[in-house]
């Protein structure tokens, strides 16, 4: 039997074997998703995405890096506890340079000292190695607009309103701006001026 996994490694070692391993796409983009769900994301964190990159879930529909921001930094101004407890990853090659990754989770938030449990599937569209559409699906259900509702007219106001609810949080969270850079400046121009 060792006579044989030496020879197997042999073999393998002259070039009879050129499996490597490639790296998923995933391996790079999940630690700032963790990040971002649980609500300690630093402005690197968003460079996974592509500048013209969406996210949607049930209650906002952004569009652009700065709405993409505006949303999860929102998350610490509503919850105090958010995070990703458990996850599972798939990836799905599409095309050349383009995957699917689906995130199987349970999300765990902290509201008003009530602690609510969510199952979710997270679904990421990757170009070139850069998240260009983030879907969160909540409870695993798509989410509703006028390609899966029943009637069109309903899904689009749907839409509709995802889209306002986007644009008061980012107007909220000062368009995209990193909160604790805010926090510094205003830190900063206090020890300044006394």
């Amino acid at each position: 039997m060792q006579d044989k996994e030496d020879n197997k490694r042999e073999s393998c070692n002259n070039g009879a074997c050129e499996f490597k391993a490639r790296k998923r796409v995933s391996d790079d983009i999940i630690p700032h998703i963790l990040n971002l769900y649980g609500a300690c994301a630093t402005p690197r964190d968003f460079e996974i995405y592509a500048p013209h990159a969406t996210f949607e879930d049930p209650l906002m529909r952004a569009h652009g890096v700065k709405q993409i921001k505006s949303a999860f930094y929102s998350l610490s101004k509503v919850f105090s506890e958010s995070k990703i407890i458990e996850y599972e990853v798939k990836e799905n090659v599409i095309a050349p340079r383009k995957e699917e990754i689906l995130i199987d989770n349970k999300q765990q938030y902290m509201f008003l000292g009530k602690r609510i449990n969510m199952d979710s599937l997270i679904k990421l569209y990757v170009e070139d190695g850069k998240v260009v559409r983030h879907e969160d699906w909540w409870d695993k259900k798509p989410i509703a607009n006028r390609e899966t509702s029943k009637f069109a007219m309903v899904g689009g106001l749907k839409e509709t309103i995802r889209r306002g609810l986007m644009l008061g949080t980012h107007a909220m969270m000062g368009f995209g701006k990193d909160p604790t850079m805010l926090f510094d400046k205003l830190r900063i121009g206090k020890e300044y001026y006394g």
